[in-house]
């Protein structure tokens, strides 16, 4: 199973411009974390929220695949994302986790928090989703 996710992960372009790496692989939760860098700011100085959410949203979607059989890949069918606070800190760390497994749809979450240079860690985003397994 890890090897599948890493390979998958290996493969998405975006989480590798955004300097995005795999923390923890575990049945049904996955974490990533991403730097908080001046390419991925908005114009206020903190984290845009288009990586809070690329992030959460694969968070998510690569627990959903912890759950599939091999051969099996995944896409978000839809994601909501609530923003709590500013993401002010060095690093973006999602967690995600499986609400429900299914065969033919996941439900998801995932938290996003942001770390600050001393290592403490405050939320700034909850995401809830729907991923398809696909296959091929």
């Amino acid at each position: 199973m890890e090897t599948r996710i890493r390979d998958s992960f290996a493969r998405q372009g975006l989480m590798d411009t955004l300097g995005a790496r795999i923390d923890e692989i575990a049945e049904g939760r996955v974490t990533l974390s991403a730097p908080i860098t001046a390419a991925a700011s908005q114009q206020h100085g903190y984290a845009h929220a288009g990586l809070t959410f690329a992030l959460g949203d694969s968070a998510a979607g690569y627990s959903a695949l912890t759950t599939m059989p091999d051969g099996a890949e995944v896409l978000t069918a839809e994601m909501k994302i609530n923003l709590l606070a500013p993401a002010d800190g060095t690093r973006l760390i999602a967690t995600g986790e499986v609400v429900k497994p299914g065969r033919r749809l996941v439900v998801t979450r995932a938290t996003v928090e942001t770390e600050y240079a001393d290592g403490t860690r405050r939320a700034v985003a909850i995401l809830q989703g729907t991923m398809v397994p696909i296959t091929g």
